[in-house]
């Protein structure tokens, strides 16, 4: 009888997660490598991971191992019922097996929990311990019964299901043996942009993914090399920033929040980075998915930031958005030719663009990028003074929870993103402009703490008492140094949601006991003691670790159960960074 590997750890880092197995006397370790180094546009763009398979002797003797890893070519259907093909193929001393819709349905195909139906699924490598063979699922499942690992000699080409390596590894009596193989996929073109079908970014600098993957293979060492240093370092910094389970929280976060983007060059060599609403409606762009997900990239690399920000300003300079405040969106993913979000969030995307626009000058110690968009700007801050300080009856990020009049987060959005902009103008020498915009904004923080005050606290709405919200919003005001509100909003605010917590987190506020803990990030920046920070994010921490939901993490839960209430695999939790980025402008300051 077959003796089951047991599993006795796991590591997630930033880049990289490690199982470790006790396979009989040999200790088997099997590292799943996605070099996402937001710095490193090449690395970020290239659709390549590493699975790497490291035995080593228990009982001291010298062992040969066997490794039989498969990948489904279900990877290049949307439904089980599609034909997908297998093909071998050898290039510049890579094997590999490739896997493709024979149709290729390029960019066809849109929306939400949808899988990708074209381009090509690759496992490559080069080494002569590993064979490369597709596989029927027969074999797997007899492999798995007696521990066979040959192929059946007879099998008809429509019953191979998986794409399978055969890895032979001698493990030494002492020491350790190494061995690995390489995971792609060539979507051949990643989005359609104003009508245009564009290039993942790689392709322009390795040309084909033959190119690529032997590049990939070559600087296999480095990589994992520069990815490791890379995940030690960042590590290092989220914990400085906010303690343990502050850290996991982000090392959780990271890969997740890249991974749902999608790096394309634009037809002038532009950076293009749109994000997919995943699990939500499938958007592409969506301006309060960008809005929340912006720290991340705001410490690593604001660029990518820039990417996600200026189609949505030139949507409306090109004239192809005409209201007079930003669009929700640019479309359905894959598809980024115009808004198909059915109803607008005015003083949302708003106040996010401004805000957005402020950060990104910030990070990047220069303010050309919001004098290259001015007049758009202004229009849009003209708005937020006409009709932000009190919202009529609107959707804000938090769609969810349904419309919501007299929002007094959201009027706090408006406030901060006039604040914003009149910072921008004070750094463009537009002083006349800087002083009268703070002077607004300043206004409107007097009226808004004596309509929202409501005893301990402030309320959720202008004109609904007993009431409460978190203020999320109100970081941008602290990052950005604006200093519009004064520190007592903070601490009151922040001594009234400790009351208010459950065992997974602090709920969005008092219509019901879910949460978005992406926010609730944002609302735990705002404590001035250190102490608060973490009571605010354990229970967010315990989330992570205890909830039953088994999915990609969750940004909307339940805070009385750890339930997830909606939403999976979001960008948003690059979000979690930003008490990082606190950090780090308090530094450059």
């Amino acid at each position: 009888a077959l003796t089951v590997a047991r599993q006795i750890d796991v590591r997630v880092s930033a880049t990289a997660t490690t199982y470790r197995f006790y396979a009989g006397p040999v200790e088997l370790s099997v590292e799943f490598l996605s070099p996402l180094i937001a710095s490193d546009m090449d690395l970020l763009s290239r659709p390549v991971s590493y699975v790497q398979f490291k035995t080593k002797s228990l009982d001291g003797k010298p062992h040969q191992t066997e490794i039989n890893f498969n990948i489904s070519k279900d990877i290049s259907k949307h439904e089980a019922t599609q034909t997908v093909s297998i093909e071998k193929g050898l290039s510049k001393g890579v094997e590999y097996l490739k896997a493709g819709n024979p149709n290729q349905p390029i960019l066809q195909r849109k929306g939400d929990d949808i899988r990708i139906d074209w381009g090509f699924a690759y496992l490559a490598e080069s080494s002569n311990n590993i064979n490369l063979a597709p596989y029927p699922f027969e074999g797997v499942m007899r492999f798995a019964e007696t521990g066979e690992l040959s192929r059946p000699v007879s099998s008809a080409d429509s019953d191979l299901d998986f794409l399978s390596a055969y890895i032979k590894i001698g493990t030494p009596a002492a020491g350790e043996n190494i061995e690995h193989v390489m995971v792609a996929y060539d979507d051949i073109k990643s989005i359609q942009y104003f009508g245009e079908d564009l290039d993942p970014w790689w392709k322009k600098i390795h040309g084909s993914m033959d190119n690529l993957l032997a590049k990939a293979e070559l600087e296999y060492s480095s990589i994992a090399a520069k990815s490791k240093s890379f995940d030690e370092q960042l590590y290092k910094d989220v914990f400085a920033a906010g303690g343990k389970e502050y850290a996991e929280l982000c090392v959780a976060a990271y890969r997740q929040s890249l991974a749902a983007h999608k790096l394309v060059r634009g037809s002038k060599n532009e950076i293009l980075f749109p994000q997919k609403e995943n699990f939500s409606n499938g958007s592409i762009w969506t301006v309060d998915v960008t809005y929340p997900s912006a720290p991340l990239s705001l410490v690593y690399n604001p660029a990518l930031l820039k990417g996600m920000v200026e189609p949505l300003i030139l949507y409306s300079e090109i004239g192809k958005w005409k209201k007079p405040f930003p669009a929700h969106d640019l479309g359905t993913y894959p598809l980024a030719n115009g808004q198909t979000y059915p109803e607008d969030m005015p003083v949302e995307e708003a106040g996010n663009m401004i805000l957005l626009v402020a950060a990104i000058c910030k990070a990047e110690g220069n303010y050309q990028f919001a004098k290259t968009y001015w007049k758009t700007l202004t229009q849009w801050v003209d708005f937020l003074v006409k009709d932000g300080f009190d919202p009529v009856n609107q959707l804000c990020t938090d769609d969810f929870a349904g419309r919501l009049a007299r929002n007094t987060n959201l009027s706090m959005k408006a406030i901060t993103g006039i604040g914003a902009y009149a910072q921008m103008a004070s750094k463009l020498g537009l002083q006349e402009d800087a002083k009268r915009f703070q002077d607004i904004a300043k206004g409107y923080v007097a009226k808004w703490m004596e309509m929202a005050e409501d005893g301990d606290h402030y309320a959720l709405t202008f004109n609904n008492k007993g009431t409460w919200s978190q203020k999320y919003n109100l970081v941008w005001d602290k990052l950005l140094q604006l200093n519009l509100f004064p520190p007592s909003v903070y601490e009151k605010e922040i001594a009234y949601y400790l009351t208010k917590q459950n065992a997974y987190g602090l709920p969005l506020d008092s219509r019901r006991t879910y949460t978005k803990n992406d926010w609730i990030l944002w609302t735990a920046t705002l404590a001035k003691d250190e102490n608060d920070f973490k009571k605010l994010i354990t229970p967010v921490y315990r989330f992570m670790q205890e909830t039953k939901t088994r999915v990609p993490l969750s940004d909307w839960h339940e805070t009385t159960n750890g339930n997830k209430v909606g939403f999976q695999a979001r960008s948003v939790v690059g979000g979690y960074f930003i008490k990082l980025l606190e950090k780090q402008w308090q530094i450059k300051n």
